[in-house]
């Protein structure tokens, strides 16, 4: 599984740790969605492959909001992401952001959920964005659709 965030926050840029703002919410939605079996901290990422989980960035410029970026960028971001995936062939590709799958791949009506789309062999899922600011999303209901994932991660495998 590869994890697509959108671009690099400030912090995380400042950091060279992803979703490393405090308050954001991606670690805690992972652990609870069932993919880690504790909270890991943004500096523990490399955790993450122990888990065959990974974790890049639609862009790679660091904004302190996602809504600095320009389409160009998302769209050749999206490029750029589709070559990484031809390249590591993750069974699965988790974009973090519904606004940056929509823009990097200019797919205007995706939802949240399994893409028809796939990037060779690779599936392709949209988690909604852990940010504080989509606040529409709760702790508990991104971990819902992040477990809905892992679930059809899990079940795809055999």
């Amino acid at each position: 599984m590869l994890f697509c965030g959108i671009n690099p926050g400030l912090m995380t840029a400042a950091t060279g740790h992803h979703f490393a703002r405090p308050g954001n919410r991606f670690w805690p939605v992972l652990h609870r969605s069932g993919f880690t079996p504790r909270l890991l901290r943004p500096a523990e990422q490399q955790e993450l492959l122990s888990y065959g989980l990974g974790i890049t960035n639609v862009v790679a410029r660091p904004t302190a909001r996602a809504d600095e970026l320009a389409a160009e960028e998302y769209r050749e971001g999206g490029r750029l992401l589709a070559l990484k995936v031809a390249r590591l062939r993750p069974r699965w590709l988790a974009v973090v952001g519904i606004t940056a799958y929509r823009a990097a791949f200019d797919d205007r009506k995706a939802q949240v959920g399994p893409q028809q789309r796939t990037i060779g062999d690779t599936r392709v899922w949209v988690l909604p964005n852990p940010s504080g600011l989509n606040a529409h999303w709760t702790v508990e209901t991104m971990a819902e659709e992040f477990a809905r994932l892992r679930v059809a991660a899990e079940t795809s495998e055999g």
